[in-house]
C-alpha cells in the first residue's frame, strides 16, 4: 500500500514536469523550433486539422521553419492558419512552401518570455504541491484505517517529500535551461 501511494504520487508529478516541458517547448526562443507549430490548427475540408497532420516541418536553417503541405492545394488554408495563430511570424508563401524566419527576440521580448516562463513553472509547481498533498492524505487515510503504523506514515511522508522535492528540483532545473536559451542571444 506505501509503495503504490509513493509509485503513484512520482508517476502523476512526472506527468506534470512532461506537461511542463510541453509548455516550455512553445515559448519561442530566436531559433527554428517545429513545437512553435504544434497548435497551429487548419480548416481543412470544413473540419480543424493539425498542421503537422498536413504538412511536413523542417528546419532548413536554425531560424527558418519550412511548411511543406503534402496536398499543394491547402497551401492557401495553412498560410491563413499561420496568420491567424498566435505566433506573431508572417509566413511567406513561395507557391510550393511556406517560409517562417523567426525573427530575433529583442530584450523587451526576452524578459516577456521568461515572465510567461515563470508563470509555467509555477503552475507545475503547484500542481506537484497538490500531487504531494493528495498523497499525504492517501497515507493519513491508511494509518487511520490501521492499514500502516504511526512510523510507517511518518517514513512513507518522507519519502513523498523527498519525490516532492525532487520534482520540484527538476521543474527549477528545465526552468534555468529555458531561461538561459531565452536570454541567450
Amino acid at each position: 500500500m506505501a509503495n503504490e501511494i509513493v509509485t503513484t504520487a512520482q508517476e502523476r508529478m512526472k506527468h506534470s514536469l512532461a506537461s511542463l516541458q510541453r509548455d516550455l517547448g512553445h515559448l519561442r526562443a530566436g531559433r527554428a523550433n517545429a513545437s512553435l507549430l504544434d497548435r497551429v490548427q487548419v480548416v481543412y475540408y470544413g473540419a480543424p486539422t493539425p498542421l503537422n497532420q498536413l504538412a511536413s516541418i523542417t528546419i532548413p536553417e536554425a531560424r527558418v521553419l519550412m511548411v511543406t503541405p503534402f496536398d499543394k492545394s491547402i497551401l492557401k488554408d495553412i498560410e491563413k492558419a499561420l496568420y491567424e495563430s498566435d505566433l506573431g511570424i508572417t509566413p511567406a508563401n513561395d507557391g510550393s512552401v511556406i517560409r517562417l524566419v523567426i525573427p530575433m527576440l529583442t530584450e523587451e521580448r526576452r524578459r516577456e518570455l521568461v515572465k510567461e516562463m515563470g508563470k509555467y513553472i509555477e503552475s507545475a509547481k503547484v500542481a506537484i504541491r497538490n500531487i504531494r498533498r493528495d498523497a499525504m492524505d492517501t497515507a493519513k487515510k491508511s494509518e487511520k484505517a490501521k492499514e500502516i503504523t504511526e512510523d510507517d506514515l511518518k517514513d512513507l511522508e518522507n519519502e513523498i517529500q523527498k519525490v516532492t522535492d525532487d520534482a520540484v528540483k527538476e521543474a527549477d532545473r528545465l526552468a534555468s535551461v529555458k531561461e538561459k536559451e531565452l536570454l541567450d542571444i
